[in-house]
């Protein structure tokens, strides 16, 4: 609970504690009242319980006052709370739009007739770069294995291979590359194990 809504809640319980407090007080000085003997005892006890009467309106004010800004805030917070689910996404498609800008451009120069097929090749590079470079802004790592030991939280196994001059239990070749998110499996990496 923040401070602000503590606050709110302590100074809601103290009015309603006080405004308890004033109602007992305006019968006893109405009992007082009826049981006054002077004139000057029963203008006193008058003035006291127009004090008390007006504090007591007073209290309930405040503690309208606080529910209101409670029930404010809840809405404030569930609007602030739906916008961050619609809009979550909002950098990583603006991101996502430079990659397919880069794509736009390759294609472009691709169907030049002056294309040639290593520029073709260096544009689809320099594509890639860009997109890993963007999911790992992101959190996503890609997990390429090669020449490491296989391990199956992080791999899948689609081919084994005796190969005696290689070690053991070793991925010999990676099929498809593997991405996490925020050190969470997302996909495995596809891969070629030694026997």
């Amino acid at each position: 609970m923040t401070k602000k809504k503590a606050e709110n809640k302590k100074n809601t319980q103290d009015s309603a504690k006080s405004q308890d407090k004033k109602t007992m007080d305006t019968a006893n000085i109405e009992a007082a009242i009826n049981n006054a003997s002077s004139l000057s005892e029963i203008d006193d006890l008058r003035a006291q319980l127009k004090e008390a009467q007006q504090s007591a309106k007073d209290n309930w004010d405040k503690v309208l006052r606080a529910q209101a800004e409670i029930e404010n805030i809840k809405r404030r917070n569930i609007k602030d709370l739906e916008n961050a689910h619609k809009f979550a996404l909002d950098g990583f498609v603006k991101a996502l739009l430079e990659i397919k800008d880069s794509l736009s451009m390759g294609l472009k120069t691709a169907n030049k007739e002056s294309a040639t097929i290593e520029n073709i090749i260096e544009g689809l590079k320099m594509t890639d770069k860009i997109f890993l470079s963007t999911l790992e802004k992101f959190g996503v790592e890609s997990i390429n294995p090669k020449n490491q030991p296989f391990n199956p939280e992080l791999h899948e196994a689609v081919n084994m291979l005796p190969m005696p001059d290689k070690e053991s239990n070793s991925v010999l070749e990676v099929v498809q590359i593997g991405f996490t998110l925020n050190g969470r499996l997302v996909r495995p990496a596809m891969v070629v194990v030694v026997q």
